[in-house]
């Protein structure tokens, strides 16, 4: 490049009279135009950060725990603080927790410190994506430049995944993080040729079992095809690069999963049936989960990961053709880092797929690395003299569309929820909380399908209508919170029972009944 660009001050020092002048003010300008371009700026990175924190924050208000599995995962660690069972927890409604427990444990450290359950079971996934976001940007900008970082970080948090995830009583970002952090460690190892040392496999044996502690041996789908593809690529070479850390990280790490396992099997019951068979060997039939076909993640990632899915289709197709180059010679000639990205993408989705039981979030983790494939396109893009500004044209296009897309998504998520009040039973039991606390009442619930009420009013368990009567006839309680069609039938049987002045909760939750306060008459 230096002697190019001392061959053509040459050339143009030769060109005399009032052409050659035209031509150097034209360059001046265009380089003047590229040093001012949207994508190299600091304030349009900054602005990109500062735009998807607020979503991600936002985007899932007004906050509420009945969709999604949120109940359940937000019990687990009510149940840890409440109850003690730190190990082995269960739902709302006597099932067994089905998710080993550490994303439960962060929760309950949170909530130690800030003694709140709201923050407390959101804030790990928030924490999570933040420092995702963080290591995308930080490990695209070394290795790439600004303008990559600024499309990767735009990619990870402009989307219809990522903000939705972020604040979601869930574990799918805290698994993402954890994948992502393995994932960038192979990485580091391929792009810098450095041999695997004792201390990077211990990183990577306590990053696989805090993966096997999250969510099991769902880590070995989206890491070992990767792993597999990229040493038969490079099979028969004698260079030290490689993907391999060793044997011992993935089998320490999946005996500690295996004792967790045995040790529920062994001693609470309904483990086997609930945890294993339902939740594990169930994902594999067409019998318990509702199956979907193989194709189904590949239009929906499409959908929810536009327009970054787009422009990971079309640059590469664009900068083939103008190479000329087929697939296989386009494979032959990639970087092994370029590749270890792009097969740690592509076997997760492709594993995810052969598996019958299917959900659009589970494929989360792939987003992480192909948000990193596509800053590796556009920082090649950006160095040919062809393809460089139509790739800025397309990066600020879909920078700018994704602007205004997610935001558009999320003020019109957030609108919806309010208007159709999502969070009626969240303020209902606010309600029923703060009434009691203030004339010392104590009080319970009857029910058992609307997990999330349990968690609004701050109980371990629903009881039984006849259990209701007998505490109620006892005095043993002043308050009943009772679903709406289980009042005709229980209010004739609890003397001087009357509704409270909260009145009945909103229709919320996946069965949109009402509940009702009943307290007694004074």
């Amino acid at each position: 490049m230096i002697q190019a660009g001392v061959s053509s001050r040459a050339e143009r020092s030769e060109d005399e009279g009032p052409r050659g002048r035209s031509l150097d003010l034209q360059r001046g300008f265009s380089t003047a135009l590229e040093m001012t371009d949207l994508l190299h700026r600091r304030s349009t990175f900054w602005f990109v950060i500062a735009l998807t924190i607020l979503l991600w924050a936002t985007a899932n208000l007004p906050w509420q725990l009945d969709d999604y599995d949120q109940a359940k995962q937000a019990f687990t660690s009510f149940e840890m603080v409440k109850q003690g069972h730190w190990i082995y927890q269960h739902t709302p409604n006597g099932w067994v927790a089905t998710k080993p427990p550490l994303v439960g444990w962060l929760s309950a450290g949170v909530f130690e410190v800030i003694r709140s359950w709201e923050l407390a079971w959101r804030l790990p996934s928030f924490l999570a994506g933040v420092t995702l976001l963080f290591l995308i940007t930080r490990a695209a900008a070394s290795a790439y430049g600004g303008a990559a970082a600024l499309v990767a970080a735009g990619a990870f948090g402009l989307n219809l995944f990522t903000p939705r995830l972020a604040t979601l009583v869930r574990t799918d970002m805290p698994l993402a993080l954890v994948l992502f952090a393995i994932g960038w460690l192979i990485w580091e190892k391929i792009r810098k040729g450095e041999p695997w040392k004792a201390s990077d496999r211990l990183i990577f044996f306590l990053l696989l079992s805090a993966g096997m502690l999250i969510k099991g041996p769902i880590v070995y789908a989206f890491l070992l095809p990767g792993i597999v593809a990229f040493q038969w690529r490079n099979r028969g070479r004698g260079d030290a690069v490689t993907a391999r850390c060793g044997w011992w990280p993935w089998l320490a790490s999946f005996a500690i999963f295996v004792l967790w396992v045995m040790g529920g099997i062994m001693r609470v019951p309904d483990f086997t049936e609930h945890v294993v068979i339902r939740e594990f060997a169930g994902r594999f039939g067409e019998g318990m989960h509702r199956p979907q076909p193989f194709y189904f993640y590949f239009p929906h990632l499409l959908h929810r990961f536009a327009p970054w899915s787009l422009l990971l289709i079309l640059l590469p197709w664009l900068g083939a053709r103008e190479r000329r180059l087929g697939i296989r010679d386009a494979l032959r000639q990639m970087a092994p880092e370029t590749f270890w990205l792009l097969v740690w993408s592509l076997g997760g989705l492709l594993v995810m797929s052969f598996v019958p039981s299917k959900r659009i979030d589970r494929v989360f983790p792939v987003v992480p690395p192909l948000c990193l494939l596509l800053a590796v396109v556009v920082a090649d893009l950006l160095q040919g003299e062809r393809m460089r500004t139509m790739t800025r044209r397309c990066c600020m296009i879909a920078i700018g569309f994704a602007c205004l897309f997610t935001t558009g998504y999320a003020v019109g998520k957030v609108a919806t929820g309010y208007r159709e009040q999502r969070d009626a039973f969240s303020s209902f039991g606010t309600a029923v909380r703060e009434e009691a606390a203030a004339r010392g009442w104590n009080y319970e619930i009857v029910g058992g399908e609307d997990e999330g009420m349990a968690l609004y009013l701050r109980r371990t368990e629903f009881i039984e209508p006849d259990q209701a009567v007998a505490e109620w006839r006892s005095g043993k309680v002043d308050g009943l919170v009772v679903p709406e069609d289980e009042v005709d039938q229980l209010l004739p049987r609890l003397p001087g029972a009357e509704p409270s002045r909260i009145g009945w909760s909103g229709r919320a939750g996946n069965y949109r009944k009402r509940y009702i306060f009943l307290v007694r008459s004074r």
